[in-house]
C-alpha cells in the first residue's frame, strides 16, 4: 500500500478506499490500524546517526601538508630536538581540533524536515471520531482537516468544503491551492493535484476529509528528506584550492628534500644526523604552519562583516564561496518576492489605474500614466474598494514594531490592504454597512456574496469572485451602461499575460429588505464595479540586486513552482531572460546534455519540483559552474544541500531550509546577496594576500637551509628561529591582512574561473621573486656578521632579524595586489595594521635582547650596524616590489 507505486490523484475516492481496504463511514478498526502500523512503521521520517566526534577529529589529519608535518615532527623528536617537535605537534593538533569543532556544526536538515510534521491528527476509527498522535497514522486512516491545521500525512481527499491549502513549502506556489476531491490527470505535477493534501502543508481555510495514502518516509515530505539525506555536501572552492595547494606543496617539499638528502649524504658525505636535522628544517621552513589559522581568522572576520549586513554564516568556508559563485539559483516565492499577495492594478468600467506598494503594508498610491491620483478623483475606485472591504472575512493589523500582518485568505488580505490605501476605515465602513448575511466562497461556485445594509436602511448584495463568473451575473457596469463583453475580454487577457490573478467585484441594490441571502438572489442583475489584478510582486530591491550580480559576472536563475505565465511575468520585471521559461515537464524529458543547452537559453524555470531543482544544480555544476542556491521552503532543502553554497531565508524560511544551508539571510532580502558576494570576494582576496605575504617567507627560509645543506655549510638560521618566524612574526603580521578593506574594482571583476589554482602563475612569480630577495638579504646579514667576527649566534640573529624587517616592509606591498604601495591610503584604512606592527616590534625586541629568549633561541644582542643593514635591506626590497608592480600595471594587469 505504499504510495510509491500508486497514482492516487488519478483515481476516484471509491477506487482509493477500495484499494486501501478502508471504510468511509467507519474508518479502520483499531486492531487493523495496529497491524498496519507494524507493517509501515511510525509516521515519522528516518534519521541517520551523526558521525562521532572521534571520527570527525581523525578526518582532520587527512591532508598532505599535515602528513609532512607529522613526519617532520617524528624525525625531530627522534633526533632529540624536543622543543621543535613539541611546537610542530602543537600546530597540527590545534589545527585538527578547530576543524573538528567546525564540522561538528554540520547540517541537521533531516531533523528539521521532521519538525515540520504535525504532532496530532483527528481520525475516524471503529466508527468514532478521535484524536491520536500523528505518528500512529497508517495508510487507510480517515483524517479530518480544518483551518489552521498542519496536514499530518499524504491524503487523498474524499470531501472538501471551501478547503484551501498553502503548499508553498513543497511547491513554491505563492497562492493557496483550492482543493477538490475530483481526480486529475495522472501526469499532473504535484502543484496541480488538487485532490491531494500533502504532509507538512497548512490548511488556510475550510474543512476536508482525506484517506491517508502515504506516511513517514513514503510521503512527499519524506521523499524530500531522503533527497536531503542522499546529497553529500560538496567541498567548497576554497577547500578544493587549499587541497590542491597542499598536495602540490607537499610533493615539491618531499621531492626537494629527498634530492638534497641524497646529495648531502652520497655527494658530500655529511653525517646522517646533521642531514636529517637540515631536511626537517627545510620541511618546517617551507610548510606554512600558520596558514590554517590565518585562513580561519580571515573567514571569521568575513563572517562578522557579513553578519553586519544581515547574512549569518553557518559554515566559515561559505564566506569565500559566495565570492566564487558563477550562478545563483534562487527561489521566487519569499526570496525575490515577499510571498504576500498585493493588488497591483484596478480595472474600472471607464478607467484603469496601477497600484504601487508591496506586501500587506497599506502604503502606496493609485497611478494613472505613472502619476499619483487621489482615490476620490478616480471614478468608481472608492466604491470598488468599499466592496472589496465589505465582501471580505480577512483582518489586517500592524504589530508594535509597525510590521503589518494579515489573518485569513491571503487574497482577501491583499484586498483589505488596497481598501486601506484608498483611505477607507474598516471599522467605520462595517458600522455604516453592517453585514446581514453571506454565502461563503465555494470552489465549485467560485464566488462569495454578502448581504449588507446601508445607512439608509437599504439592502445591497456585494459579489466577489472569478471574473468570468462575476461577469456572467452582470447586466451593466456601475454607471448603468451595458457591458462591453468583448472589451472586457481583451482587458482581462492583457492582465493575465502579466501573470496576475484577477478578482471581479459587483453589487446589486435590492428593492426590499431581506434577512437572509439565497442562491437565487445572486443569480443575475448585478452591476460590475471592476476587476482587480493581484500578484506576489518582486521585492523593490531585488531588481537592483540582480543587476549588481550581472555586473559582477554572476548569472541569476529563478527556479519556482509557479505557473509558467506567472514566472515569466515576474522574471521580466526582474530583468531576467524570461521569454521561454523552462518547465519541470521539460526537465524530466531532457537528458543532461540537452538540459544544459536548454538552461543556457533562459533564466526562468517554472513548475519545478524538488528533484528538478536538485538536478539543475548538478547539471550546472557539471558545466563547471560554482552554484549558489537560495530558498526558504522544505522543497528547497535538497538543492540547498547539493549546491556549492546554500543560502536560506531567515524569517520566512523553514528549519529544513536553514539547516541545509551554509548561510542564512536574516532579513530575507535577496539584495543582501550582492553584499555577501562583495565581502566573499574580499575574504578570498585577503586569503590570497596572506599567501602572498606568508609564502615568500617560507621560500626564503627553505632556500637559506637548502643552500646551506647543498653547500655543506652550517645553517644561517636555526630550526627554532625558523619556527619563531613562522609562528610568531609571520602569523602576527598576516593577521593584519585579514582586516583589509575591498579593492575598488572588487565587484567589477568577473568570477574567478572554478579551475583557477589558489596560487596563480603571477602569484608564484612574486613568491619566488621575493623569497629569493629575502634569502639573499638574510645571507648578506649572516655573511657580514661572520666577516666581522661577531660569532655564530650574532650572525644567525642578524639573519633572522633582517628577514623579519623585510617582512614588515613587504606587508605594505601586499596590501594591494598591483596598485601602488606608496600612497597614503596604504598607510591607513586598516585598523589592525599599526597595532600588529607595534606588537611584533615588541616581540622582536624581546627575541633579540631579552635574556630568557636569548637562551631559548640562542640569539645575541644586535649592534647599530646590524640594525642599519636590516632596515636598509627592507626598504630596498619594498622599492624593488613596487617597481615590479609598476611594470605589471603598465602591462594592464589589475590582479594576481
Amino acid at each position: 500500500m505504499s504510495r510509491r507505486n500508486r497514482s492516487f490523484h488519478a483515481q476516484s475516492p471509491l477506487e482509493v478506499t477500495e484499494q486501501l481496504a478502508t471504510n468511509l463511514q467507519c474508518g479502520l478498526t483499531q486492531a487493523e490500524a495496529e497491524r498496519r502500523l507494524a507493517v509501515h512503521g511510525p509516521n515519522r521520517l528516518p534519521e541517520e546517526p551523526p558521525d562521532p566526534a572521534w571520527l570527525r577529529l581523525l578526518r582532520q589529519f587527512h591532508n598532505p601538508l599535515i602528513y609532512v608535518l607529522l613526519v617532520a615532527g617524528i624525525l625531530t623528536a627522534y633526533l632529540g630536538h624536543w622543543i621543535d617537535a613539541a611546537v610542530i605537534f602543537a600546530v597540527v593538533i590545534v589545527s585538527a581540533v578547530l576543524g573538528a569543532l567546525q564540522e561538528g556544526k554540520a547540517q541537521r536538515a533531516l531533523a528539521a524536515v521532521k519538525s515540520m510534521l504535525a504532532q496530532t491528527a483527528v481520525v475516524i476509527r471503529d466508527g468514532r471520531r478521535r484524536q491520536i498522535a500523528a505518528e500512529e497514522l497508517v495508510p487507510g486512516d480517515l483524517v479530518f482537516l480544518e483551518s489552521g491545521m498542519v496536514v499530518p500525512a499524504d491524503l487523498r481527499l474524499v470531501a472538501a468544503r471551501r478547503l484551501a491549502v498553502d503548499e508553498a513549502v513543497l511547491t513554491g506556489e505563492s497562492l493557496p491551492v483550492e482543493k477538490d476531491p475530483e481526480p486529475v490527470d495522472e501526469a499532473a505535477p504535484l502543484a496541480e493535484r488538487r485532490c491531494m493534501a500533502y504532509s507538512g502543508t497548512t490548511v488556510v481555510r475550510g474543512q476536508g476529509l482525506g484517506v491517508v495514502v502515504a506516511t513517514g518516509g513514503d510521503s512527499e515530505l519524506g521523499r524530500i528528506g531522503k533527497l536531503v539525506a542522499s546529497v553529500s555536501r560538496l567541498e567548497t572552492p576554497l577547500t578544493r584550492r587549499l587541497t590542491r595547494f597542499a598536495q602540490g606543496a607537499a610533493a615539491v617539499i618531499v621531492g626537494v628534500s629527498a634530492l638534497l638528502f641524497a646529495w648531502a649524504y652520497w655527494g658530500l658525505g655529511q653525517p646522517l644526523d646533521e642531514i636529517f636535522l637540515a631536511v626537517v628544517g627545510i620541511a618546517v621552513a617551507a610548510i606554512p604552519e600558520g596558514l590554517p589559522a590565518i585562513v580561519t581568522i580571515i573567514l571569521a572576520i568575513g563572517g562578522q562583516r557579513l553578519a553586519q549586513h544581515q547574512a549569518i554564516v553557518r559554515r566559515l568556508p561559505a564566506v569565500e564561496t559566495l565570492g566564487s559563485v558563477t550562478v545563483i539559483c534562487t527561489d521566487k516565492t519569499g526570496t525575490l518576492t515577499r510571498n504576500q499577495l498585493t493588488v497591483t492594478s484596478v480595472l474600472l468600467p471607464h478607467d484603469s489605474v496601477e497600484v504601487s506598494g508591496s506586501g500587506y503594508e497599506p502604503t502606496g498610491a493609485f497611478l494613472r500614466d505613472g502619476r499619483p491620483r487621489l482615490p476620490e478623483s478616480v471614478r468608481g475606485l472608492v466604491r470598488l474598494a468599499r466592496a472589496s472591504l465589505l465582501c471580505n472575512d480577512a483582518a489586517l493589523h500592524a504589530d508594535a514594531e509597525g510590521h503589518w500582518h494579515g489573518e485569513g485568505d491571503p487574497l482577501e488580505v491583499a484586498l483589505m490592504s488596497m481598501a486601506l490605501k484608498a483611505g477607507l476605515d474598516p471599522e467605520r465602513e462595517r458600522r455604516c454597512w453592517p453585514r446581514v448575511d453571506l454565502i461563503p466562497f465555494e470552489p465549485e461556485r467560485r464566488w462569495m456574496a454578502t448581504l449588507n445594509r446601508d445607512h439608509h436602511g437599504n439592502h445591497v448584495i456585494f459579489l466577489k469572485g472569478a471574473p468570468e463568473v462575476v461577469l456572467a451575473h452582470c447586466y451593466s457596469d456601475a454607471d448603468g451602461q451595458p457591458l462591453d463583453m468583448a472589451g472586457w475580454g481583451e482587458r482581462l487577457m492583457r492582465e493575465a499575460a502579466k501573470g496576475r490573478r484577477m478578482i471581479a467585484l459587483a453589487w446589486k441594490r435590492l428593492s426590499s429588505p431581506k434577512e437572509a441571502l439565497s442562491l437565487e438572489d445572486v443569480n443575475g442583475g448585478f452591476a460590475l464595479l471592476g476587476v482587480v489584478g493581484l500578484e506576489d510582486p518582486p521585492r523593490p530591491e531585488a531588481k537592483e540586486a540582480i543587476r549588481e550580480c550581472h555586473e559582477a559576472g554572476i548569472r541569476v536563475l529563478m527556479i519556482t513552482g509557479d505557473h509558467p505565465v506567472t514566472a515569466q511575468a515576474i522574471g521580466q520585471m526582474l530583468g531576467l531572460r524570461a521569454e521561454a521559461p523552462l518547465t519541470g515537464v521539460e526537465i524530466e524529458r531532457l537528458d543532461d546534455a540537452a538540459l544544459g543547452a536548454r538552461i543556457a537559453e533562459t533564466d526562468v524555470v517554472a513548475r519545478a519540483a524538488p528533484e528538478h531543482k536538485l538536478r539543475l544544480v548538478r547539471v550546472l555544476q557539471g558545466q563547471g559552474h560554482i552554484v549558489a542556491m537560495t530558498g526558504d521552503g522544505a522543497n528547497d532543502a535538497p538543492a540547498l544541500q547539493a549546491a556549492d553554497i546554500g543560502v536560506a531565508m531567515g524569517k520566512r524560511g523553514t528549519d529544513a531550509a536553514r539547516q541545509a544551508s551554509a548561510m542564512v539571510l536574516a532579513d530575507d532580502n535577496f539584495a543582501t546577496i550582492a553584499q555577501a558576494v562583495r565581502w566573499g570576494r574580499v575574504a578570498y582576496d585577503n586569503i590570497k594576500k596572506a599567501l602572498l605575504f606568508v609564502l615568500p617567507t617560507n621560500v626564503a627560509q627553505a632556500l637559506v637551509v637548502a643552500i646551506a645543506l647543498a653547500a655543506g655549510w652550517s645553517l644561517p638560521i636555526s630550526a627554532t628561529q625558523i619556527l619563531w618566524v613562522n609562528l610568531v612574526t609571520a602569523v602576527t603580521l598576516a593577521i593584519a591582512v585579514a582586516f583589509e578593506m575591498p579593492e575598488p574594482d572588487v565587484m567589477q571583476r568577473p568570477p574567478r574561473p572554478p579551475v583557477e589554482p589558489l596560487v596563480t602563475g603571477a602569484m608564484a612569480w612574486r613568491v619566488v621573486f621575493i623569497g629569493v630577495l629575502i634569502c639573499l638579504l638574510s645571507y648578506g646579514a649572516y655573511g657580514i656578521s661572520l666577516v666581522r667576527e661577531l660569532g655564530e649566534d650574532f650572525a644567525r640573529t642578524a639573519a633572522t632579524h633582517t628577514l623579519v624587517c623585510a617582512e614588515v616592509m613587504y606587508l605594505f606591498n601586499c596590501r594591494r595586489f598591483v596598485a601602488s604601495g606608496w600612497s597614503r591610503e596604504v598607510l591607513r584604512g586598516n585598523p589592525a595594521l599599526w597595532p600588529v606592527i607595534g606588537v611584533l616590534a615588541l616581540l622582536q625586541l624581546a627575541f633579540v635582547y631579552a635574556p630568557p629568549l636569548q637562551l631559548l633561541f640562542r640569539t645575541a644582542a644586535l649592534d647599530a650596524f646590524a640594525w642599519a643593514y636590516a632596515l636598509a635591506g627592507a626598504l630596498a626590497a619594498f622599492a624593488v616590489v613596487e617597481v615590479e608592480k609598476a611594470v605589471l600595471r603598465r602591462m594592464g594587469r589589475v590582479a594576481l
